[in-house]
């Protein structure tokens, strides 16, 4: 490289050495998005399009440029273009969703330009929108919303979802042996996405039916909701019945420690730390009838289902205790958890493409930036081996993405890789091994 270049050309050149890097290595290794291996000539797994098939390699980017989500949408489409930066990529046609005739106004726009993929739109409600503009055109939508009800064939719900988080906890909580799963989980959408992910989860994997309790946000209902889903006036009765059993100790109803709040910022004004602790007996109940649990609260909410926990005792010594990628955020705050499994995109996976865009823009992306990267060096790769056909998409092996590998499924969900990061005794998620949801096809030589 040519040493007397100003640091922009500099940084220019360095993004189109590795891009050609990439695109030189072999076809069957999805390197970042190296997509679907082709064969020698010989027919073998070379992609077929067919008639019905859109061949437009033109990519179309829905994306909010204006308006609340116009930062948010513009960091975005920064990463796509990033992705985009190989010279022999196709061209890139961006729309405002946020503009008159909203989100199906931009979709129409795309076809009418030629494009043969739609990357976006960022929201469900938007996404809905656009399916009705593609659906008779048989163009593509890979959309950013992370809410699986908008999925379908030919529209993919690209952003981390509970299903993709639930069904990576459970597969690795029945490998450690656990069959019994149960559910307390807050009575709004979050929750509801929670325990329907729950629920296909333990059908995908032949598991009994697992028991959901939904709860108000009264700190009294949670109590109550996980007495009545752990059966403790039972365990409690069983465990008075046979004092012999018991090892009653005297314990602390208020110990010190640094996670003693969960979030202090978000503490009532009027909560006062108590000044002692009072001694209470404590009996020693038996196992819950369930051996994994799925949590999804937050805030001051989750802080009522620790206290709730406590109390029914189910800790995570008796049942692996389960949450939302959420818990990343604010997971040096859950040592009371300590033990818990939450699943999220590894952060260290994406330092190199952070490291990237801060080169090339000055900032850092966002963590929807990832989505957009990803599905632009899709859509990049494709366009080279076949273009955006339904097989090309659907390879059963997937493709490698910043935050891990994923498979688009043929009825628009997304299976992903995800990491499970485990709650540490003073805070902090530690990553634990686990096995793969993605089975690669047979002879695929994924890494």
């Amino acid at each position: 490289m040519n040493k007397s270049l100003n640091p922009v050309k500099q940084g220019i050149f360095n993004q189109m050495d590795i891009v050609s890097k990439l695109l030189k290595l072999s076809a069957c290794v999805p390197i970042l998005i190296i997509a679907a291996c082709s064969s020698d000539g010989n027919g073998g797994n070379k992609p077929v399009i067919s008639n019905s098939e859109n061949t437009n390699k033109q990519i179309g980017l829905l994306l909010p440029l204006s308006g609340r989500n116009g930062p948010l949408g513009t960091n975005m489409m920064q990463a796509a273009k990033l992705a985009l930066s190989d010279p022999t990529a196709p061209k890139l046609d961006v729309f405002d969703t946020e503009q008159a005739g909203g989100a199906a106004e931009a979709a129409r726009k795309a076809i009418a330009a030629g494009d043969g993929i739609i990357l976006g739109p960022l929201t469900a409600t938007n996404t809905t929108e656009v399916a009705s503009v593609t659906a008779s055109q048989n163009v593509p939508v890979i959309a950013y919303t992370s809410d699986v009800s908008v999925a379908g064939p030919n529209v993919w719900a690209f952003g981390v979802t509970p299903e993709q988080q639930v069904l990576t906890m459970v597969r690795a909580a029945k490998n450690e042996g656990r069959t019994k799963f149960a559910a307390l989980l807050p009575e709004n959408p979050m929750g509801k996405a929670m325990g329907a992910a729950l629920t296909k989860a333990c059908a995908d994997l032949g598991l009994m039916v697992p028991t959901i309790t939904y709860h108000t946000a009264s700190k009294d209902d949670i109590t109550q909701q996980l007495k009545n889903l752990s059966n403790y006036d039972a365990r409690v009765q069983a465990a008075k019945s046979n004092p012999a059993s018991q090892n009653i100790s005297k314990t602390p109803t208020d110990t010190a420690s640094n996670d003693s709040n969960l979030l202090d910022e978000l503490a009532p004004s009027e909560a006062k730390p108590t000044d002692g602790a009072k001694a209470v007996e404590k009996i020693n109940l038996g196992a819950p009838p369930f051996d994994a649990l799925l949590l999804s609260d937050t805030g001051l909410q989750l802080q009522s289902v620790i206290d709730a926990l406590g109390e029914t005792q189910v800790s995570s010594d008796k049942v692996r205790i389960m949450g939302p990628g959420l818990w990343g955020a604010f997971a040096s705050k859950l040592g009371k958890l300590q033990g818990a499994w939450y699943a999220s995109p590894d952060p260290q996976k994406r330092k190199f493409f952070a490291q990237q865009y801060r080169v090339k823009y000055g900032v850092t992306p966002k963590p929807l930036a990832d989505l957009t990267y990803d599905t632009a060096a899709l859509a990049n790769s494709l366009s080279k081996i076949g273009g955006y056909t339904t097989k090309n998409l659907t390879r059963a092996d997937g493709f490698d993405g910043v935050d891990g590998l994923f498979v688009l499924q043929p009825d628009g969900h997304v299976k992903r890789d995800l990491q499970i990061f485990q709650i540490q005794p003073s805070g902090g998620g530690k990553i634990i091994s686990t096995p793969s949801v993605i089975k690669p096809a047979a002879g695929s030589t994924n890494s």
